[in-house]
C-alpha cells in the first residue's frame, strides 16, 4: 500500500459510492483528502477517481464553528431566509392599497415579477461570486443590497419607484439562499449538516404562508409601506452578529486588487449576459401567458422562442468555458446534481402553491379574516418544521438521504391529492389531517437535495452547486405559480358557470377573493363560494403533479451515506 508522508498511516473506509464526483481542475485550490476504491472494493491511496472521505473536524483538519457561535450563525442566515422570502409572497395583500396610492393597476403584474426576475437572473453570477470571495462578506453585501431595495421600496414616490426597488431587492436576494447554504456548508461537518440545513430551509420557507397573513395585518393596521420596512431591524441585527463572527473559508482566493482582469474572467460575465435575458423572457412568457396575453398569442409564443435560442447560445458558450463556465457543464452532467436540481423545481412548485392556495381557500371559502387563516395554517407550519429537523437529525445518525426524498415526495403527492377535496363544509379535524400528511411530506424532504448536491461536488464548488439548486428553487417556484394561476382562472370561471351562472364572473374575479361576498347578491354566495372550492381543488392537481416528478426524481440521487468515515490502522 502506498504510504503517506504522515508518520503513521491512516486508511479512510466507510464510502460506499462509486459515482464519479467533479473533478477540481485548479490544483492549487486545498481539497480535502480522498480515497479510492478499486475494483474489489478495498481501499487505496491513488488520488485518481476523487472520492472524499467526510470526516470531522479533527479527524480531517478542516476549520468548523462550534458552541454558540454556530447557533448565532445558523439563526443569522435562517433570519436572512426568512425576510427574502417573507418579501416574495407579503407583496401580494399589500398591492391593493399600492395602486390606489398610486392609481397603478396596470403596474400590478411589475410588483411581483421586477424581484422575481432579477432574482432568477442573478443567481448563477452570484454562485460563481462566492466560489471567488469570502461567503460571508459576499452574503452581507448581498443582504446590504436587499436592505437597500426594501427601503426603496418603503419609501416609493411613485409606481416606478416601487418597481426598481423591487428590482433591486430582487438582485440582493438573489445571494441569500445559495449564501446561507454556503454558510452552512462551510460552518458544519456534512454528517452534520442535514439537521441544521433543515431548521433554515424550513423556517426559512414559512416566511411564504406567513407573508400573505403579515402583509395583510400591516397594511389593515399601519401602511403598506412597513411591509418593507420590517426587512430593515432584522438585517441589521444579521449583519451587526455576522459581522463578528469569524466564517471559514474553504477556497483560496485571489484578492481582487492583485488580479482584477483575471478575477473579471473567473466570473465568467458572457455567461451571465447570455443567461439573463433566457430566464428574463422565458420569466416573462410564464407571468403573462394566460393573463396578460392569452398562450397561442405571438407574444407568448416569441418569448418563448427568443429563450429557447438564446439558451442555446449560453449552452454553446458554456461548453466552450468548460470547468471555467458559470455552470459546467461537467457539474451539471453528475446524475445527482441534475437530478437534485429536478427534485428542487418540483418540490418547490408544490410548496408555493400550497402555501399561496391554502390561504385562498380559508379566506375565499371559508370567509375567516387573513389572521384567522395563519391560525388555520399552523398544522402545516408546524409539522413541516418539525419533520425537517428530526429528519435532518436521523440522516446524519443513519447516513441515507434518498429514502428520505422518496417518503418526501409520495407523502407530499398523497398529501396534495388530499387537499384536493376540501369543501366548504369540510371538518376541523379533516382539514386539520390533510395538512399534516402532505406537511410530514415535505418537512422530511426539503433539504435532502440540498445533502445530496453537497456530497456529490467539492468544497470549492459547492457555492456554484448550490446557485443552481437555488436557481430551479426560485425557477419551479414562478412556472409552477404560472401554471396554478391559469389553472384557477380557468376552473373559476368554468365553475362560476355551473354553480352560480347569474353571476358575472369579471365582477368576481375583480372583486377579490374576499370582496366578492359584497358584491353579488346573497342568493348567489354559496353558488359562487362553491365555484372556488372546485377551482382550488383544481389546482392542488398540479401541486400533486408536481411532487409526482420528484418522486421519479428522488431516485436518481443515489443510496450513498454522509456518515463520518471511520479510521483504521494498517497493519504493519
Amino acid at each position: 500500500m502506498e504510504k503517506r508522508e504522515s508518520s503513521e498511516t491512516e486508511v479512510a473506509i466507510g464510502s460506499d459510492t462509486n459515482e464519479p464526483h467533479y473533478k477540481p481542475i485548479n490544483k492549487s485550490i486545498k481539497e480535502p483528502s480522498y480515497a479510492t476504491k478499486d475494483d474489489q472494493g478495498s481501499t487505496t491511496g491513488d488520488s485518481s477517481n476523487l472520492q472524499p472521505t467526510h470526516t470531522n473536524a479533527s479527524e480531517d483538519g478542516w476549520e468548523y464553528v462550534t458552541g454558540t457561535k454556530l447557533y448565532l450563525v445558523i439563526g443569522m442566515v435562517t433570519l436572512a431566509c426568512f425576510i427574502m422570502l417573507l418579501d416574495t409572497s407579503i407583496v401580494a395583500t399589500a398591492i391593493p392599497s399600492i395602486t390606489s396610492d398610486f392609481h397603478s393597476l396596470g403596474d400590478v403584474g411589475w410588483y411581483g415579477s421586477s424581484y422575481l426576475i432579477c432574482s432568477c437572473a442573478l443567481q448563477p453570477l452570484s454562485g460563481k461570486i462566492y466560489s471567488r470571495f469570502s461567503s460571508k462578506w459576499v452574503f452581507m453585501f448581498f443582504l446590504f443590497v436587499f436592505e437597500l431595495g426594501s427601503m426603496i421600496t418603503a419609501l416609493a414616490t411613485s409606481s416606478n419607484m416601487l418597481i426598481v426597488g423591487r428590482a433591486v431587492a430582487g438582485m440582493g436576494g438573489s445571494g441569500l439562499v445559495n449564501g446561507a447554504l454556503t454558510i452552512i456548508a462551510a460552518c458544519v461537518p456534512l454528517h452534520k449538516r442535514a439537521a441544521y440545513l433543515g431548521f433554515m430551509m424550513s423556517f426559512g420557507q414559512i416566511g411564504i404562508l406567513v407573508g400573505p397573513l403579515i402583509g395583510g395585518a400591516l397594511t389593515q393596521y399601519t401602511t403598506w409601506r412597513w411591509c418593507f420596512w420590517i426587512n430593515l431591524p432584522a438585517g441589521g441585527v444579521t449583519a451587526l452578529i455576522l459581522f463578528f463572527i469569524h466564517i471559514p473559508s474553504r477556497i483560496e482566493k485571489i484578492p481582487f486588487r492583485n488580479n482584477i482582469k483575471a478575477t473579471l474572467v473567473s466570473l465568467d460575465l458572457p455567461g451571465f449576459f447570455l443567461f439573463a435575458p433566457t430566464a428574463i423572457m422565458l420569466l416573462f412568457a410564464l407571468q403573462w401567458g394566460g393573463i396578460k396575453y392569452a398562450w397561442g398569442s405571438a407574444t407568448i409564443i416569441g418569448l418563448f422562442c427568443g429563450s429557447a435560442g438564446n439558451f442555446a447560445v449560453f449552452l454553446a458558450w458554456e461548453y466552450k468555458k468548460g470547468d471555467d463556465a458559470m455552470i459546467p457543464f461537467s457539474m451539471i452532467k453528475i446524475r445527482i446534481v441534475w437530478c437534485s436540481c429536478f427534485i428542487m423545481l418540483f418540490f418547490f412548485g408544490t410548496q408555493i402553491i400550497t402555501s399561496y392556495y391554502l390561504a385562498l381557500y380559508f379566506q375565499a371559502v371559508r370567509g375567516v379574516t387573513p389572521t384567522l387563516s395563519g391560525v388555520y395554517l399552523l398544522p402545516t407550519i408546524l409539522s413541516q418544521m418539525l419533520l425537517a429537523i428530526i429528519s435532518g437529525v436521523l440522516v446524519g445518525r443513519l447516513g441515507y438521504y434518498m429514502p428520505w426524498a422518496i417518503a418526501s415526495a409520495v407523502l407530499s403527492a398523497i398529501g396534495s391529492g388530499l387537499l384536493s377535496t376540501y369543501t366548504p363544509t369540510t371538518s376541523t379535524g379533516t382539514w386539520i389531517g390533510f395538512q399534516i400528511i402532505g406537511a410530514v411530506g415535505r418537512g422530511c424532504g426539503m433539504q435532502m437535495p440540498v445533502i445530496a448536491v453537497q456530497n456529490a461536488t467539492p468544497s470549492k464548488q459547492t457555492s456554484i452547486a448550490m446557485s443552481i439548486v437555488a436557481f430551479c428553487q426560485t425557477l419551479g417556484g414562478a412556472m409552477f405559480l404560472s401554471f396554478a394561476q391559469t389553472g384557477f382562472n380557468t376552473g373559476l370561471k368554468d365553475a362560476l358557470h355551473q354553480y352560480a351562472p347569474e353571476v358575472s364572473s369579471q365582477a368576481v374575479a375583480a372583486a377579490g377573493a374576499t370582496g366578492f361576498r359584497h358584491i353579488i347578491p346573497e342568493a348567489s354566495v354559496p353558488g359562487v363560494i362553491h365555484a372556488y372550492s372546485q377551482a382550488i381543488n383544481h389546482v392542488f392537481y398540479i401541486a400533486a403533479g408536481a411532487a409526482a416528478a420528484s418522486f421519479f426524481a428522488s431516485w436518481g440521487i443515489g443510496w450513498k451515506s454522509i456518515k463520518k468515515a471511520k479510521t483504521v490502522k494498517p497493519e504493519a
